[in-house]
C-alpha cells in the first residue's frame, strides 16, 4: 500500500526545472501528481509516476540525483473537516505527518492525498483500521489512465 515517490534537488535558476520533465518526457515516462517545494537556493521536486523505477533511471542519466522515498496515498471525504478527521485520528496514535499534498484526481465525493509519515507502516495499520481507504499502487495507476 505504499507508493514510490522520486524527489530531487533542482537549482533555482531560470532553465533549470526543465531538465527532469524533458527526461521523463523521453523517456515515456507519465507523472500522475507532484509537488515543489522552494527555498531562494533551490527546491524539492517530489514525483509519482507511473513507473517509477524507469523515472528513477531516466532522470539520473540526465544528470539529477534522485532520492526514492515511500509514502501513502489515502482517500479524505471532500467537504469542510474531512482532512481534520484524517489527522485528528493520525495526532491522537501519535503518528507524526512529514509533508502531504494533494493528487490530481478524486472520485465519488472524495479527494486524495499523499502523506510522508515518519512510520507508513503504523499509519497505514490505523487509517485502515479506522475505515480509510488507502490507495494502493494499482488502483492509483487505473485511475490516472481512464
Amino acid at each position: 500500500m505504499k507508493l514510490k515517490q522520486l524527489s530531487l534537488f533542482i537549482e533555482n535558476r531560470p532553465g533549470h526545472m526543465t531538465t527532469p520533465f524533458q527526461a521523463l518526457l523521453d523517456s515515456g515516462v507519465n507523472i500522475l501528481t507532484l509537488s515543489l517545494a522552494d527555498t531562494q537556493q533551490f527546491g524539492i521536486l517530489r514525483l509519482i509516476v507511473n513507473d517509477w523505477e524507469a523515472g528513477k533511471k531516466a532522470l539520473e542519466a540526465a544528470g539529477c540525483v534522485v532520492n526514492v522515498t515511500e509514502v501513502v496515498a489515502i482517500e479524505v471525504e471532500d467537504r469542510p473537516g474531512g482532512l481534520y478527521e484524517i489527522l485528528s485520528l493520525i495526532d491522537k496514535d501519535k503518528i507524526n505527518v512529514e509533508y502531504m499534498y494533494a493528487f490530481t484526481f478524486g472520485r465519488n465525493g472524495k479527494a486524495a492525498l499523499i502523506f510522508r509519515f515518519e512510520d507508513p507502516d503504523q499509519a497505514i495499520r490505523l487509517l485502515q483500521e479506522n475505515g480509510i481507504n488507502v490507495i494502493g499502487s494499482v488502483d492509483l495507476y487505473s485511475r490516472t489512465s481512464s
